[in-house]
C-alpha cells in the first residue's frame, strides 16, 4: 500500500488507466457475452424447427425475421444483408478488447520504467545503495507491469471467447438462409 501513496503522478495515471481498461474489458467481455448467448439460443432453436419441419421459415424471434418480413420471396442478397447486419451488431465492442489486450501490456511497461527512473533517482541521492535498498523498489515499480499484463491477458482471454461465440452465430444464421433458400428451391 505503500506504494501507490508514495508513486508519482505519472505512475498512479498508469495503475488508474490500468484499473480503467480492467473495468472495460469485463464491462464488454459480460454484456456481449450474455447478448451472443441468448441469440445463439434463439437462432439454435429457429434452425431446430427448420430442420425438423415444424416450421416453414424461420421464427420470429429471429434476428433473420425482420429482413425476411420486408420482402415477398426470400433471396440470398437479404439473407446475406441480414445475417452480416447480425453479426457486426453482435460483436460491438470486439475491437475494444483487441486494442486492450494489445496496449496493456505497453502502458504497465511504461509505468515501470518511470517507477525504476524514479528508483534509481532516489538511489542517485543517498550515500550508499546496496541490494537491500535497491531490490523492494524495483519490485515495486514491476508491479505496473504485472498489471498491464494481467490486464492484457483477461483482455485476449475474453476476445478469443466472443470471437467463437460470433462465429457460432454467423454458422447459425447461414444454415438457416441456406435452408430457407432450398426450401424456396422445392417450392
Amino acid at each position: 500500500m505503500t506504494y501507490f501513496f508514495e508513486s508519482s503522478a505519472i505512475t498512479m495515471v498508469v495503475l488508474l488507466s490500468l484499473s480503467f481498461y480492467f473495468i472495460i474489458t469485463f464491462w464488454v467481455f459480460l454484456d456481449r457475452y450474455y447478448i451472443l448467448n441468448s441469440r445463439i439460443a434463439v437462432e439454435a432453436t429457429s434452425l431446430k424447427a427448420l430442420y425438423t419441419g415444424q416450421s416453414k421459415s424461420v421464427s420470429q424471434y429471429s434476428l433473420i425475421f425482420t429482413y425476411l418480413s420486408r420482402v415477398e420471396y426470400p433471396n440470398k442478397a437479404i439473407l446475406a444483408a441480414a445475417s452480416s447486419d447480425a453479426i457486426r451488431v453482435s460483436t460491438k465492442g470486439l475491437t475494444w478488447l483487441s486494442i486492450i489486450a494489445s496496449t496493456s501490456p505497453f502502458i504497465g511497461l511504461f509505468g515501470t520504467v518511470i517507477g525504476i527512473l524514479e528508483t534509481f533517482s532516489k538511489l542517485g541521492s543517498q550515500s550508499s545503495a546496496s541490494l537491500s535498498v535497491v531490490a523492494p523498489a524495483i519490485s515495486e515499480a514491476l508491479i505496473a507491469t504485472a498489471a498491464g499484463i494481467a490486464v492484457a491477458i483477461f483482455a485476449y482471454t475474453f476476445h478469443l471467447i466472443l470471437k467463437r461465440k460470433a462465429y457460432e452465430l454467423s454458422s447459425l444464421l447461414s444454415s438457416q438462409s441456406e435452408v430457407v433458400l432450398s426450401q424456396l428451391e422445392e417450392s
